[in-house]
Formats: C-alpha cells, structure tokens, sequence
C-alpha cells in the first residue's frame, strides 16, 4: 500500500496535483453558486422595480 502512495517516487507531485486541482473545484463550485445567488438576486430586485413603476 505504501509504494502505491509513493508511486515510484513521484507520490508527492501525483498527490499535491491532485489535492490542489480538487480544491480548485471545490472553490469553483463555490464561487458559481454564489454569483448565481448574487445574480438572481439583482434580477429580483430588477424585476419588483419595474413591476412597481408601471
């Protein structure tokens, strides 16, 4: 098990490869949901002050 971790010796650079590009996602993801939250947001309030002026 451990020389699969270590994978010829190159386990550090293969795994911080993988743990760097998983945090990436992760904050991607994040990021999308909060802009899509912001954006439907400001087109609620878009909508309700049009609605009001007419």
């Amino acid at each position: 098990m451990a020389e699969w971790f270590a994978m010829g010796g190159h386990g550090l650079y293969i795994w911080w490869s993988f743990g760097v590009t998983a945090l990436f996602m992760i904050v991607e993801t994040v990021l999308v949901v909060r802009r899509r939250r912001t954006l439907v947001q400001r087109l609620g309030r878009m909508i309700r002050m049009n609605s009001e002026v007419e």
